[in-house]
Order: C-alpha cells, then structure tokens, then sequence
C-alpha cells in the first residue's frame, strides 16, 4: 500500500506537470497571435485533440458518439481557410481515421467482428465493391486521385459499417445513434433557419445559407430526409414522455427544415420512402415488387420518346417559390438544374462508352467529363472546363469511373439492402419492427436521392448512410427475428 506521502507526492508531481503543461501552452498561445496568428485556430486544435485522444482510449464508446454528433457540424479545413491544397472534415475525419485504425487492430488481434457479419450478404458485396474500387485505381487515369479516393471510401466504410456492426450489438446503441446525429443535425437545421429566416426563406438563398457545415443545400436537405422516417420511428418506441415529447418536435423541426432546403430530390426521397411504407403495410413482397419495377421500366423505355415529349411541356422553373421548386422537379425544357444534370449523366454514359469495363478510375469523373460535354446539352451552369461538379448520380458515377461492373455492384448493393429491409420489416416484432422501418425507410430517401445527387465521397452522408446499413445488418444478425417470411 502507499503511504498517504506517497500519494500527497504523486498528486504534487501530476499538479505540477499539469501547470507546466498549462503555462507552456500559454507562452505558445501568445507567441501565435503576436507572430503567427493564421495558426491560431489550428494551434487552439491542440488541447481539443489532446482531450479527445484520451477519450478514445479511455471513454472509447463515448467517443464514437461524439463523433457521430459532431458529423454534421464538421467543418471542412478549405472553409475555416486553413489550406486549400486538400480538404479534411474537422473533426469528424480525422476520428474516423482513428477509429478504422482501432478497429483493424482489434480484429487482427481480437477478431471482435462475428463470422455471421462477414459472411452477410450485404458484407459481402461491400468487400467486392472495395476490390473492385482497388483493381479500377491500379487501371485509372489518374492513379493519385483514385488512391485518395480509395483511402477515403475505405475509412468511411471501416469506421461507419464494420465498427458500428461492432457497436450496435447493444440494440440500444442503434437508438443512441440516432439521437446523437439527430441532436447535430437538429442543431444546425435551427441555425440555418434563423439565418435563412433573415431572408424572408428566398429559395436562392438556400443554395449558400447552410455554409460552413454543408457545402451545398441538397446535402443538407439529403441528411435530414435520411432521419424523417428513423426519428419517427424513435418517437413511436420511446417510453418515456419528455423524450417523447422531444423527438416530436425534432420531427416537426427537421420535416421543416428538409421543405425550406428547396432540396428537390430530398423531397422525391421522402415521397418514395412513404410509397415503400404504404407497400409494407399492404404486405407487399420485395420480389413481387422487384418484377413489378423490372417491367415497369421496361415499358417506360418502350414509350421513352412519347414520355419525353409530354414532360418537355413543363416549362415551369426552380428559380420560382416553393410550388414552383416542386412542378419543375420534372421540367426537362428549360431548368436549368435539371438539365445540367442531365448533361452531367450523359457525359458519364459517354465516358463508359469508351471504358466500359475497368471505367477512368474512382474519383476522376470531374477531372475528364469536360470534353464529353455537346454543345446543345450545356446550360449556364455547364463550365468548358468541366470545373464544379461531379455525376450528381451514386449510379452513373461508378458506371464512368469504374466500368459496368461497378454499376451493377452498387446495384445489387442497392437490391440486397431493400431485400434486407423488407425481410425485418416483415419478421421482426416490436421495437425491432418499428426501428427497422424507420432505418430502411430513411435509406430508401437516399437510394432515391441518389438517383440525382451524390455524396458517399463526403463524411456528412457516408456516416449515416453506411450506419444504418450496419443498423438492418446488426438486428439481422444479433437480434433475430422471432419468424422469417422472405
């Protein structure tokens, strides 16, 4: 045992190494503002990341929390104007990071993951993606970028799927996640409307008021219809009355806040995720719908010309209010919006044309997609260059950077998650029903969403998304359902 000097001591050499630290720190803040004050907000980084460096190691569950709260408050190294040679999400990347590290050490030492996790349909087709996206970078046009891209989608998937199936083996961790990005995300939805408030809630001010935590309104309006069906969710299951009570609001708040984003495909993701609702309240298999959607676009594709003739009369634009933002969601004739996504999506079928198997290498759509723009296709939007843009579609993106099989990896991805989110609303029972729904329905808002935009490259989306992925994968897998009727 120590002695009671022994520990008077101890406590002494800890104060004494704690002022030290203190007065150091102090001595470098001055030296910053009156030498090198452009540093000064990174140098003020220091004891931030000190403290969360002592939390991932001794508050590590926390920590994730933590950094699932703060994703969607991040803020990106090019806005706080600290570089503008590459960008990092502050301080969500980082973490991930550190966590995929953390992660792939356990499990080469520990082997904390279930075999089941690994061997889940929707695993699987998550390593071949990654496979592929590897054997595209060694073929890409741009080796550099593809990497980077690579090294990118690899943290996100370690730290927002594989660590968060680790995770969410306490059933109770699925809701925690929720409420934590949802109080992030909530935070910024008032801020952004009391800013946009100031502006009467003009449309064109919503495409820059969500600066500095969203780059851009339709991966604001993206996020929050991600979270419309699973908060819902959360407020049915919730016992007690206070929180309740509080997602109530959340949802009147975030429902709100995705309207006044003027985020055109956040608003088609919420209608079909309701479409999907009503089809599982009718019992209404996937494979029955599956078919169904086969041979509906197999008859939409035989009358292509005829459909493309009727829906080149609506000449109503987005630069207009609210009603006007919603009739011109299908206005190909003269929105501009639309059509530039439409010379974006031709140009990414051009591009496979001429790579159609190993495609132009992940990442590097942006950089070669100018010289596959037509005349009569560009808008004032369009640049010469090709400057300002991605694919905007998580479909045609893969299809030009990584070929044919690229698109039908994201495609079985996209079948096998449905299929998965059917099967448990169908066969679970209770909370687990309930959560579920929510979860899938909150992913259908972006699969849709991704058919217009895409946003898996940014930390923002990829967290939630690949999380609640690992949500339906996680109740699969360790909260079995009591029946099984898919």
């Amino acid at each position: 045992m120590t002695t009671k000097a022994e520990n008077t001591e101890k406590q002494s050499n800890r104060n004494t190494l704690l002022f030290l630290t203190i007065f150091t720190f102090l001595i470098g803040e001055a030296y910053i503002l009156l030498n090198k004050y452009h540093w000064f907000i990174l140098f003020n980084l220091i004891p931030l990341i000190a403290i969360i460096i002592i939390s991932i190691f001794y508050f590590t569950e926390w920590t994730i929390f933590f950094m699932v709260f703060v994703t969607p408050l991040a803020i990106g190294l090019r806005e706080l104007e600290i570089t503008q040679n590459f960008d990092l999400s502050i301080p969500t990347e980082p973490l991930m990071i550190i966590f995929s590290g953390i992660y792939l050490i356990n499990e080469w030492l520990k082997g904390i993951t279930p075999k089941q996790v690994f061997k889940h349909p929707v695993s699987i087709i998550i390593f071949i993606q990654i496979l592929w996206m590897f054997i595209t970078t060694l073929t890409s046009m741009n080796i550099l970028v593809s990497l980077k891209y690579l090294i990118a989608r690899l943290w996100f998937v370690i730290s927002s799927y594989f660590l968060m199936t680790y995770l969410f083996r306490d059933f109770n961790n699925i809701k925690k996640f929720i409420w934590m990005y949802l109080i992030g995300l909530s935070t910024v939805a008032v801020i952004t409307i009391i800013k946009h408030a100031e502006y009467n809630f003009h449309h064109k001010i919503a495409d820059w008021i969500v600066t500095p935590f969203y780059n851009d309104h339709t991966a604001y309006g993206a996020a929050l219809a991600l979270f419309i069906p699973a908060t819902i969710s959360l407020m049915i299951i919730e016992k007690n009355a206070l929180k309740t009570n509080i997602l109530l609001v959340l949802t009147v708040l975030i429902i709100t806040a995705t309207v006044l984003s003027y985020a055109r495909a956040a608003w088609v993701g919420v209608i079909f995720a309701l479409l999907t609702f009503i089809t599982l309240l009718l019992k209404i298999k996937f494979k029955t719908l599956l078919i169904t959607l086969i041979s509906s676009l197999i008859i939409i594709f035989s009358f292509s010309e005829q459909i493309l003739v009727l829906v080149g009369k609506n000449k109503t634009d987005s630069e207009g209010g609210l009603y006007e933002n919603v009739v011109s969601i299908y206005n190909i004739k003269n929105d501009a919006s639309n059509l530039e996504r439409i010379n974006r999506w031709n140009c990414a079928i051009r591009m496979f044309l001429d790579k159609p198997i190993f495609g132009f290498g992940p990442g590097t759509y942006q950089f070669f997609y100018a010289p596959y723009q037509i005349s009569k296709e560009k808008t004032i939007i369009s640049t010469n260059f090709g400057t300002g843009g991605n694919s905007h579609s998580e479909y045609l993106g893969p299809l030009s950077e990584q070929g044919l099989i690229g698109l039908i990896i994201v495609s079985l991805l996209t079948v096998l998650v449905f299929s998965l989110g059917y099967k448990l609303a169908y066969s679970a029972t209770g909370q687990t029903k309930i959560l579920s729904i929510g979860i899938f329905l909150g992913l259908v808002t972006y699969f849709i969403h991704g058919f217009f935009n895409n946003f898996l490259d940014t930390d923002k989306l990829s967290l939630p998304f690949w999380a609640f992925i690992a949500a339906l994968v996680s109740i699969d897998t360790y909260h079995k359902p009591q029946k099984q009727l898919l």
